[in-house]
């Protein structure tokens, strides 16, 4: 027979958010005797803080994102390498990587933007790292990226992430399904954006590898018609 003192401290326990197993071990129990214990037990789950609500640690763009972009009234601290002309192969393509601390861990999530088109193509959703494992995951996240990454404010995270789903949305084009869960990191969004889209003004479709541009034309030949757009695919 277990006491009405065991069995009140068990519920306790329980109630707080304990597992079965902890409570077994705490209270010197076997599961088999805890389980029926604290069966139908309400649990008080302690209400978890919004991703922007969390300690932001560190936010990093790609180089070159404000290649083709007209920017209004640009802020002193939205700094870019310099524009040498040419047309990279990531040109339009923007890395975003926001790290804020949860607890003992630090909550990392990255963006792939094309500001030139379709918006958010791929997406990080959050995912826990140990502090000093992130600059070697930002290294790597950047790696396609012939300069480092640049610190950048999260108001320019925002106005470049959201503004470019924004565009890519008015040509017919929605952001990866992992965006959602990403988004969260950048805080709230206050449109419209700073950043005007598109290739100097004119939305530019660059074929990547896993874009299938037969569906992407035609999907801009009827938002925006043909010659409204510029573009260059992969022959054959």
């Amino acid at each position: 027979m277990v006491s009405d003192d065991v069995r009140a401290e068990a519920q306790a326990l329980r109630a707080a958010g304990r597992t079965p197993k902890q409570i077994a071990r705490q209270l010197g129990l076997t599961r088999a005797v805890v389980g029926p214990l604290v069966r139908g037990v309400a649990v008080e789950w302690p209400e978890r803080a919004r991703p922007a609500d969390l300690p932001l640690l560190g936010c990093w763009i790609s180089p070159g994102w404000s290649k083709g972009h007209a920017i209004e009234d640009r802020p002193a601290d939205w700094v870019d390498v310099p524009d040498d002309g040419s047309l990279s192969e990531t040109a339009g393509l923007t890395s975003v990587l926001v790290a804020r601390r949860e607890g003992d861990a630090v909550s990392v999530a990255g963006l792939l933007v094309d500001t030139y088109c379709l918006g958010v193509k791929n997406a990080l959703p959050p995912s826990a790292f140990d502090e000093r494992d992130v600059p070697a995951f930002a290294d790597e996240f950047f790696g396609s990226y012939e300069a480092l990454p640049l610190n950048a404010p999260i108001e320019l995270a925002r106005h470049l992430v959201f503004g470019a789903v924004d565009f890519a949305r008015g040509l017919g084009f929605d952001p990866h399904e992992d965006y959602y869960s990403a988004a969260g990191h950048l805080g709230e969004w206050q449109p419209p954006s700073r950043i005007t889209f598109g290739r100097d003004g004119m939305p530019f479709f660059l074929q990547g590898p896993n874009d299938n541009p037969v569906r992407i034309m035609r999907t801009l030949d009827r938002t925006v018609g043909p010659g409204n757009y510029h573009f260059t695919t992969v022959v054959g």
